[in-house]
Formats: structure tokens, C-alpha cells, sequence
């Protein structure tokens, strides 16, 4: 197997394709940094074969156990206090490590064949949108890395959600397919901002290499005229004026939109545009991981923003 041999293979999660290595292998983790050009201050997600690891891996919590009793397998990463077993590449140093428990079946069987957790970041290059499908991945790792599982599309379509632990109490340190609403039935949010390291936390992040805006509906309807050149990351319905529209979600359904997000946004970086807009989504529920998506990838145009993490 690639990946015992300390080799990095691509394969899918339930959320977006990954780029895994062995998690205990701090020589196989760095093909992961190099293939993806990835500073190393930027900390990995580490993925678990089967429950016993938490507690291999992660100091005790409580809560972290409830939470992963009530969502993993499933798109929801802790961040709780480490182990000493766990790598400082792997958490850039900081005594919190970043951990969940794919539901994908390739990527369960994989792990579960291979005995041990991995270390799996988004397979794509730093500083682009993360991959979906796997001739996305073909598109960002050709010829960097020695094989790609194809699973099919993604299920959700945007990276976990991951929340930050410290007693009883959890920040949510990036939106995904599970919601505030969802975790505050298990416990109290903090709103307050934390300096801890985590995937998916600079500024710009997940973006194209086309310049990309985003703006209300309100103010997306003014602009009747035809603009050359500039194409339109719609929600819901298609608004005229844009040279190449795509719509999220016909429906109007979020699921469907997170699933399509990244996907419609590499569809519309590749037609030639000067421009990118995109729609603001609703608020609330996934709105709010889809809107924080979009803002990231915006935020390349502030030529004073930071890369994004993978």
C-alpha cells in the first residue's frame, strides 16, 4: 500500500478530496506540505480510523467525546489539548491538534486497511479552490503525487466544520456542513475570536485565480447592462448582464449549494473572465459556511490578505 510505505495518495471524503499520509509519520507528512506548497505554520487535520484513536491521540474531554459521539463519522473536526505521540509538523507546534472521523466509505475502508490515522488535507495546490471531484485533483497534483482514488463527487462539498474545545465550552473556528445550530444543542457556543492555528482560518482562502467579488441581490439586480466578460456565481435564480452564469441551486436548497459551490466557482474561473461575482447567500444554517467560503476566496483581491490553507 502507498500509503504505508510513506507515499501521499488523494482520495475522497465526504466533504472534499484529501491528501493523506501517514498522521505519525513526520516524513511522509512532509511530502503532504511539499506536493500542496504549504507553509509549514499551517497545522493538518488528522483523520481516525476507528473511535479508540481519540483518546490515543488527544487528551481527555468530555466533550469532545459527546461531539464525536453525536456527529463522527461526519464532517465535524475538535480541536482539543495533544498527545505527545502526535507530531509537532502536524500541529505547527502548538499543543492542540485537530482531529475527526471521515464517513466517506473509500476513505473509511482505507483507513481501516491501513490500521492506523492519517493526516489529510485538501488535495489541491495552496491558495486554490478545493477539489470535489477526482479530475479536480488531476487538475491541481498531476505529477506531484504518485495516486488519486476516485470515489465520485463529494457529498457536501465544503470542508468540516471545526470547533475549538476548552472545557465545557467550544468556538467555532470554521463553518461547514455542521451547524451552530446543530452544535449548540450539545453545548454553549463562545463567540469571543481565538489565536489558536487552524485550517481554514486566513484571510483569503479556497479562491480562484480570477478576480472574484461578492455582493448582495440587491445590488447584483443593477447591473442590467452587459458587462464583458465578468460571469456570475448565482444562489438561486439567474440575473441577466453576465457573460456566463452559474446557479448554486435552483431550488433554493443550501445542501445543494455547499455540494456545488466549488465545482460552479472552477467552472467559472476557466471560461476567460476578468471578473467573478457572486451572490451573497441567506443567512443562517449552511448560508453561513457557503458565505464564509466566498469571502475568503474574495479576499485575494486585497493585495495586503494572506494565502489560503488547504
Amino acid at each position: 500500500m502507498r500509503l504505508r510505505e510513506g507515499n501521499v495518495v488523494a482520495m475522497p471524503t465526504e466533504t472534499v478530496y484529501g491528501l493523506a499520509a501517514k498522521a505519525l509519520d513526520s516524513k511522509a507528512c512532509a511530502r503532504i506540505f511539499d506536493a500542496k506548497e504549504r507553509p509549514l505554520s499551517d497545522p493538518l487535520i488528522i483523520h481516525l480510523p476507528d473511535m479508540q484513536w481519540l483518546d490515543r491521540l488527544a487528551k481527555p474531554s468530555a466533550l469532545a467525546g459527546r461531539l464525536a459521539k453525536a456527529f463522527w463519522p461526519g464532517p465535524l473536526t475538535v480541536v482539543v489539548e495533544r498527545r505527545e505521540c502526535v507530531p509537532d509538523l502536524i500541529t505547527a507546534g502548538q499543543e492542540t491538534v485537530a482531529i475527526r472521523m471521515s464517513a466517506h466509505p473509500l476513505f473509511a475502508e482505507v483507513l481501516s486497511i491501513l490500521g492506523e490515522p492519517v493526516a489529510a488535507p485538501s488535495a489541491n495546490r495552496f491558495g486554490r479552490i478545493s477539489p470535489t471531484s477526482a479530475i479536480h485533483v488531476v487538475e491541481e497534483l498531476n505529477g506531484r503525487i504518485p495516486l488519486i482514488l476516485d470515489g465520485g463527487p463529494c457529498l457536501h462539498g465544503i470542508e468540516s466544520t471545526i470547533v475549538l474545545i476548552t472545557g465545557e465550552k467550544l468556538q467555532i473556528l470554521r463553518h461547514g456542513p455542521i451547524t451552530r445550530e446543530q452544535l449548540s444543542q450539545y453545548a454553549e457556543i463562545e463567540e469571543k475570536e481565538s489565536d489558536i492555528l487552524s485550517p481554514g482560518r486566513l484571510k483569503s482562502h479556497y479562491a480562484p485565480q480570477t478576480p472574484m467579488e461578492v455582493h448582495p441581490t440587491s445590488t447584483l439586480k443593477s447591473w442590467s447592462q452587459n458587462k464583458p466578460k465578468v460571469g456570475l456565481l448565482a444562489w438561486q435564480n439567474r440575473l441577466e448582464g453576465f457573460q456566463v452564469v452559474e446557479i448554486l441551486s435552483a431550488s433554493g436548497d443550501p445542501v445543494e449549494a455547499a455540494s456545488r459551490l466549488y465545482g460552479a466557482m472552477r467552472r467559472l474561473d476557466s471560461a476567460g473572465l476578468d471578473l467573478l461575482v457572486a451572490e451573497s447567500p441567506p443567512l443562517g444554517g449552511l448560508g453561513a459556511a457557503i458565505s464564509d467560503r466566498l469571502s475568503k476566496a474574495a479576499a485575494r483581491r486585497d493585495p495586503a490578505s494572506s494565502s489560503e490553507t488547504g
